[in-house]
């Protein structure tokens, strides 16, 4: 065990552009009942943790350290812990909103978001997976019910989750079809999708029929003019939950359904992802990888909204 009393983190202060993060000092934390202490190998980062840091979003005013992916080794188990022990390589998604802080050397966790490290990916690849994996299971799998055959429209299908949601699909026996830039449609198809729409130069909306599950990663007019895309009785799921009572109306008007959802750290759906990866069906393209003294750069990429797949700080 280790006997560091305190650790690195990168905190903030103020809300702002990403040069307010900093590097901080913490007190080591302790495993409480049913938790474990993981000391972080890798973290990644994803668009919630730059809009967090400058809006504040569930979490209010700073101080506060971001980060809900985490890949690492177990360090100390809490009371009552039996899954997991000292040494165990685990990975999975802190509880989303409030259980933040895998930017930082170590964290505590509750044993039960977490599951073993697939032995076959490094930390890298399984700190880029929980988050954007959890929120495309959840979304297609859980409230969909996602099924053979069914066709399946994923928005920003390049992106974290929509890369992600792709081969999740795909893995269920769908027919997937994605909206990105031109640019990016080889590197899609090399993921299975089946049809492509360059947003840039095609409106979805107008082109795109008898579609079974939307998954929207997009928001704002893309939900409403996604409705218009379902066959009737299709579902769209959104993830970006604004908590518009029109929606649900005006998908009822459609015969279609609408549904809005917040990814949850889960451990049963960290089974099934680790499972999928276990199978070859599933790997998180890395955009890129930071030290995490170098935090500051990874949110000024992401802030760009033009990365492909994921960003992962790495502990030294």
């Amino acid at each position: 065990m280790s006997t560091v009393n305190t650790i690195r983190a990168i905190g903030q202060d103020v809300l702002g552009g990403p040069e307010v993060l900093k590097e901080v000092r913490l007190e080591r934390p302790a495993p409480l009942p049913n938790e474990v202490l993981v000391r972080v190998r890798a973290a990644g980062v994803n668009p919630t943790d730059w809009k967090h840091r400058a809006t504040g979003g569930f979490l209010g005013k700073p101080p506060f350290v971001l980060g809900w992916d985490v890949s690492g080794v177990v360090e100390e188990t809490g009371l009552g812990v039996a899954l997991f022990r000292a040494g165990d390589e685990v990975f999975g998604m802190l509880p989303y909103p409030f259980g933040h802080g895998s930017h930082a050397e170590y964290v505590t966790v509750p044993a039960r978001a977490l599951t073993h490290k697939p032995s076959d990916i490094d930390h890298t690849q399984a700190a880029a997976l929980p988050l954007v994996s959890l929120t495309a299971w959840q979304a297609l799998v859980e409230t969909a019910q996602l099924r053979p055959g069914q066709r399946v429209l994923i928005h920003a299908a390049a992106g974290g989750v929509g890369h992600v949601a792709v081969q999740i699909a795909k893995a269920r026996g769908a027919y997937v079809i994605g909206t990105a830039s031109a640019g990016k449609h080889d590197f899609l198809r090399a993921l299975g999708a089946d049809e492509l729409v360059d947003y840039r130069e095609t409106d979805f909306a107008k082109t795109v029929r008898d579609v079974d599950v939307v998954l929207d990663t997009i928001g704002g007019d893309y939900v409403q003019r996604s409705l218009r895309t379902l066959r009737p009785g299709g579902i769209l799921v959104t993830i970006l939950p604004e908590g518009s009572k029109e929606l649900a109306l005006e998908a009822e008007k459609l015969g279609v359904r609408a549904t809005e959802m917040l990814v949850d750290a889960d451990q049963h759906g960290m089974r099934a992802i680790a499972g999928l990866v276990a199978e070859g069906k599933l790997r998180a393209t890395i955009s890129g990888t930071f030290p995490l003294a170098d935090a500051a750069r990874a949110h000024e990429i992401g802030d760009t909204g033009r990365t492909t797949g994921k960003l992962v700080l790495l502990m030294d």
